[in-house]
C-alpha cells in the first residue's frame, strides 16, 4: 500500500500536568513508522500548571504535525470531544500521555481496523513501573495480574485477537462518532467504558489484538492508586444508569465482596455463624493475596512482594468503596453528576 492510499490519522493525546511523561510519549509517537504526512497529533491540554505546555510547544515548533489544543474544562472526556472537533483524520486514535508506544503501534492498529471490520481496535497495554521503587514495581504487577484486575484482557494480555467490551485508548473510524455521539462529559472516569458499551449496544464491535503494544506508566504511590480506583468505582453506577445495565460482571466483584464483608461484620456481633463466615472470607482473601504476592516475589524480590500484598487490597477496597458511594449518590439520592463530582479531585 503506498502512502497516498493510507487513511489520514489524527492522534489525540489528552493530558494535564504531565511534564514527566509527555516528552517520552511524543517521542514514541513520532518514532512510529506511519507516514508523517498522513498523521496529525493533537495534544489536548487541561491547562497544565507545570511545564507540560512549554514542552509540547517546543515539540510543536520542531514538528508541524503536532498542535497544542486547550481543554478549558480540564477533564478527560472534554479533551476527547475537543480533539475530535479539531481533528482532520479519517481515523481517530486515542493515546494516553502516561504511556510510550511501539514503533508499529499506529500502522498495525490502522491495518487491523481496515481489515477486520471492527469499529474500534486496541492493543495490549503493558504496565511498567513509574520508577524503580518496590512500591512502583508492585503497583505495576497489581495492574497486570488477574487477581488485581480480573479479565481486563488489554491489561493482562491475550495471545490471539478477541472481541472485547473495551480497550486501552482505541483506534476508531471517524464515522463512529457521527453514529454514536461523543464522549459523555459528566464522567471524569470511565468515559471510554461508557462510550464503548454504547457502541456495542448499537451493533458496533471492539477488537483487541496481541501484536500491538503500548507501555503504560501507572501511579507510583498507594495514595494515588487509591484515588484513581476510587474514582473508577464511583462513576460505574452512573455509567450503569446511563446504559440501563451493568457493563460486565467483573465490575461488581470488589463491591459485592466488600458489601459482604461489611454485612458479615455487622451480623457477627450477634451471630456465631456470621462470625465464622466473616473469618473464612477474610482468611480466603488474605491467603490468595499472600499466595499471589509470594509468587511474584520469587522473581521480583521480597520487598516488592510485601508492597504487592498492600496493592491488591488498595485496588479492591478503593474501587468497592467508590462504587458503594456512587450507588448512594447517583442511584439512591439521584444526585446530579455535576454536583456530585465537585467532591472528586481532578488531579491525575
Amino acid at each position: 500500500m503506498n502512502d497516498a492510499s493510507q487513511p489520514a490519522v489524527t492522534v489525540l493525546v489528552p493530558c494535564r500536568n504531565e511534564e514527566r511523561f509527555i516528552g517520552a510519549c511524543l517521542d514514541s509517537i513520532l518514532n512510529n513508522d506511519y507516514p508523517k504526512h498522513r498523521l496529525e497529533i493533537l495534544v489536548i491540554d487541561g491547562m497544565s500548571q507545570d511545564e507540560t505546555r512549554t514542552i509540547v510547544s517546543r515539540y510543536a515548533t520542531r514538528h508541524p504535525l503536532i498542535r497544542l489544543v486547550d481543554n478549558t474544562q480540564l477533564i478527560t472526556p472534554c479533551a476527547f470531544n475537543v480533539g475530535i472537533a479539531e481533528s482532520r483524520g479519517d481515523i481517530i486514535l486515542i493515546m494516553g500521555a502516561h504511556a510510550e508506544y511501539s514503533a508499529t503501534y499506529i500502522s498495525r492498529l490502522v491495518d487491523w481496523l481496515t481489515q477486520s471490520g471492527a469499529d474500534n481496535v486496541g492493543g495490549v497495554c503493558m504496565t511498567v513501573p513509574a520508577n524503580d521503587s518496590p512500591v512502583a514495581r508492585a503497583i505495576a504487577w497489581g495492574l497486570s495480574h488477574p487477581f488485581g484486575v480480573g479479565t481486563s484482557y488489554f491489561r493482562i494480555g491475550t495471545s490471539t485477537p478477541r472481541w472485547v467490551d473495551t480497550v486501552f485508548g482505541g483506534c476508531y473510524r471517524r464515522d463512529v462518532f457521527a453514529r454514536i455521539g461523543l464522549f459523555d462529559e459528566q464522567l471524569i472516569r470511565n468515559q471510554d467504558d461508557e462510550f464503548n458499551h454504547r457502541l456495542i449496544a448499537r451493533g458496533g464491535r471492539i477488537l483487541l489484538v496481541p501484536d500491538v503494544v503500548s507501555y503504560y506508566y501507572p501511579r507510583s504511590s498507594l495514595a494515588q492508586l487509591w484515588r484513581m480506583f476510587y474514582q473508577y468505582g464511583y462513576f460505574k453506577p452512573l455509567v450503569a444508569l446511563k446504559l440501563g445495565r451493568i457493563g460486565t460482571g467483573r465490575q461488581m466483584v470488589p463491591t459485592v465482596c466488600l458489601g459482604l464483608l461489611v454485612g458479615l461484620s455487622v451480623a457477627s456481633i450477634a451471630s456465631p455463624v456470621a462470625r465464622f463466615m466473616l473469618m473464612l472470607l477474610v482468611a480466603l482473601y488474605l491467603s490468595a493475596d499472600f499466595a499471589v504476592s509470594f509468587a511474584v516475589g520469587l522473581s521480583s524480590g521480597l520487598r516488592c512482594a510485601g508492597w504487592l500484598m498492600l496493592v491488591f487490597p488498595t485496588l479492591h477496597v478503593s474501587y468497592g468503596m467508590g462504587y458503594i458511594r456512587g450507588i448512594f449518590d447517583f442511584v439512591i439520592c439521584r444526585k446530579r453528576p455535576d454536583i456530585a463530582t465537585n467532591s472528586i479531585p481532578l488531579s491525575r
